[in-house]
């Protein structure tokens, strides 16, 4: 199973009514076909009342396995359906990469 299915089969447990993961390894200096760099754009009503630093931790403890190993980076954009709504079901677009000597 590849990191970004094993990603998401674990978030989906997070009873989401919106999930995307996005492999943005390919905007970064790394070999053809890595899964390093991920944006996750979850919306979940379990992030009611929580700040994000909170939220963040919820989708870390999740991740722990592919934190410790393949997975460099993680973007996360984490929303209750409110603030989902209220952002017009956007999430922002990720930087252009600065490092790794291109």
């Amino acid at each position: 199973m590849s990191v970004q299915a094993r990603i998401e089969e674990k978030l989906r447990a997070l009873d989401s009514s919106y999930l995307t993961v996005e492999n943005e390894s390919h905007m970064h200096s790394v070999p053809a076909n890595s899964e390093t760099h991920f944006k996750v754009t979850l919306v979940s009503s379990r992030f009611e009342g929580l700040m994000p630093v909170k939220r963040h931790q919820q989708i870390y403890a999740a991740l722990a396995e592919e934190l410790s190993g393949p997975v460099h980076a993680l973007a996360l954009h984490l929303y209750t359906p409110d603030e989902w709504v209220a952002r017009g079901n956007a999430r922002p677009d990720s930087p252009n990469c600065l490092g790794g000597g291109r």
